[in-house]
C-alpha cells in the first residue's frame, strides 16, 4: 500500500478534508434542523438535502471533469465550497431553515466531487492495484470521523449564534484541501481503446458485473445512510442521550467505515470481492439485530460500528468492480450513471429517515431495510455461483 503513487496519497489527504464536511452535516444537520424546522418531522431535511444535492451534482461535475480535467475541477470546487459555507453561516444568523437546507443542498456539489476521488485514484494505478488504491483513499475518512464532529463542537459557542464558529472552522479544511490538490497530477489518458466504438449505456448496464458493482455500492450506501441519518434523531432527540454520546457513536461509525480500508486489500486476496461483499451484507443483518434489541448506548454503538464495516465491504467491492465494465473513453458516462443511481437512492433513504423515526419509531427504521438486504444477498450469491462455474 505504501508503494502507491503520490497522487493516491494527495487524494487520501484531500478526501479526509472534503469528507469532514459530510460528517459535519450528518452530525449537526438534524440538530440544527430540529431548532429551525417549522415541524419536527422536517428536522433531518438538511441532512437529506446534501444527499439530494450529491445526486443532482454528479452528472454536471462529471461533465465538467470531462471538459477541463479532474485537477481544475477539484481546485474550483474548493473555492465554491467556501462560498457555500458563508451561505450556511448567513442562514444560521437569520434563522432561516430553508436557506440552511439550500446551503446543504449546494454542498452536494462538494460531495459529488469528493466521490470522484476514488476513480481518480484508480486511474493513477495499474489494474491489480485498484482495490488497494480505493482502500488507501478511503483511509482519509478516518481523519474526517474525528475532524468533522470536533470542528462542530469546538466552534459551537465561538460566536453569539450557535454553530457559526463551527462553519468558520470548517472553511479551513477547504483552504488546506486546495493546497494539497494543487500538487495533484492529471492522469494521462491512454489511447489503446480509442478505436473501439463507444457502447450505449443500455448495453453496459446489462452486464452482470455492472449490476453487481452498482447494486452492492447502492445497497451499502442506502442502508448506511438511512440508519445513520436516523441515529442522531433517535439518540439525542427521542432517547435524550447527550450531544457528546451522540458524537461518540457517530464518530465510531465513521471510523468503522474507513478503518477496515487498512486491511481490505488483504481481505480481498483472502476472500475475493464476491465473498467480501456477501460478508458486508451479513454484517448489516447483525447490525440490525443488535440495534433492534434495545435503546441502550451499547446497542447504538455496536450496531453503528457494524453498519460502518458492512458499508466498507460493499462499497469497496462495488467500486473495485466497476472499472471492469467500461473502456477508458466510456468512463465518465458510466461513472456518472453509477453514482447518480447510488446517490439518488441514498437521497430517498435520507429523506425517509426523519419521517420514519419520528412517526414509526427506531424499530421500524431497522426492519424496513430487511427486504433490500435479503434481495442483495440473493443477488450476490447468484453472482458467486456464476463466477465459480467459470
Amino acid at each position: 500500500m505504501f508503494a502507491l503513487p503520490r497522487n493516491v496519497w494527495i487524494l487520501t489527504a484531500s478526501l479526509s478534508l472534503f469528507m469532514s464536511l459530510s460528517v459535519f452535516v450528518i452530525f449537526l444537520g438534524g440538530i440544527i434542523g430540529q431548532s429551525l424546522a417549522p415541524v419536527e418531522s422536517l428536522s433531518t431535511l438538511p441532512v437529506a438535502m446534501i444527499v439530494v444535492g450529491t445526486a443532482s451534482g454528479i452528472i454536471p461535475i462529471n461533465r465538467v471533469m470531462s471538459i477541463i480535467g479532474r485537477r481544475r475541477t477539484f481546485l474550483g470546487v474548493c473555492v465554491y465550497t467556501l462560498v457555500i459555507i458563508s451561505l450556511a453561516i448567513t442562514a444560521l444568523i437569520i434563522e432561516s431553515f430553508y436557506l440552511f437546507c439550500m446551503a446543504t443542498f449546494l454542498f452536494g456539489i462538494t460531495t459529488a466531487t469528493m466521490n470522484q476521488f476514488r476513480f481518480a485514484a484508480i486511474e493513477s494505478v495499474s489494474e491489480n492495484l485498484r482495490a488497494t488504491a480505493t482502500s488507501a483513499v478511503l483511509i482519509g475518512g478516518l481523519v474526517s470521523a474525528f475532524l468533522g464532529p470536533e470542528l462542530a463542537t469546538l466552534g459551537k459557542d465561538i460566536f453569539d449564534t450557535s454553530f457559526v464558529g463551527s462553519f468558520v472552522l470548517l472553511s479551513g479544511c477547504f483552504l488546506l484541501a486546495f493546497a494539497f490538490l494543487w500538487f495533484y497530477q492529471q492522469t494521462m489518458v491512454t489511447n489503446e481503446t480509442q478505436d473501439i466504438p463507444a457502447r450505449g449505456l443500455s448495453v453496459i448496464i446489462k452486464q452482470p458485473v455492472f449490476i453487481i458493482a452498482m447494486s452492492s455500492a447502492a445497497v451499502g450506501y442506502i442502508v448506511m445512510s438511512y440508519i445513520m441519518t436516523a441515529t442522531p434523531m433517535s439518540m439525542h432527540i427521542i432517547d435524550n442521550f447527550s450531544l457528546e454520546h451522540t458524537k461518540f457513536v457517530i464518530q465510531s461509525h465513521v471510523i468503522a467505515m474507513f478503518l477496515p480500508s487498512l486491511f481490505t486489500p488483504f481481505i480481498v486476496k483472502l476472500l475475493g470481492l464476491s465473498k467480501m461483499m456477501i460478508a458486508g451484507v451479513l454484517l448489516y443483518f447483525v447490525c440490525i439485530a443488535i440495534a433492534y434489541m434495545g435503546h441502550a448506548l451499547d446497542n447504538y454503538w455496536i450496531s453503528l460500528i457494524l453498519l460502518g464495516l458492512g458499508w466498507n465491504f460493499l462499497f469497496i467491492g462495488g467500486t473495485s468492480l466497476l472499472p471492469s465494465t467500461y473502456h477508458e473513453h466510456e468512463k465518465f458516462k458510466v461513472q456518472s450513471l453509477n453514482d447518480f443511481l447510488i446517490f439518488s437512492l441514498q437521497a430517498i433513504a435520507s429523506l425517509s429517515a426523519g419521517l420514519f423515526v419520528f412517526n414509526f419509531g427506531w424499530e421500524v427504521v431497522l426492519l424496513s431495510v430487511l427486504p433490500l438486504l435479503i434481495l442483495q444477498f440473493i443477488t450476490l450469491t447468484w453472482w458467486l455461483t456464476i463466477r465459480s462455474k467459470n
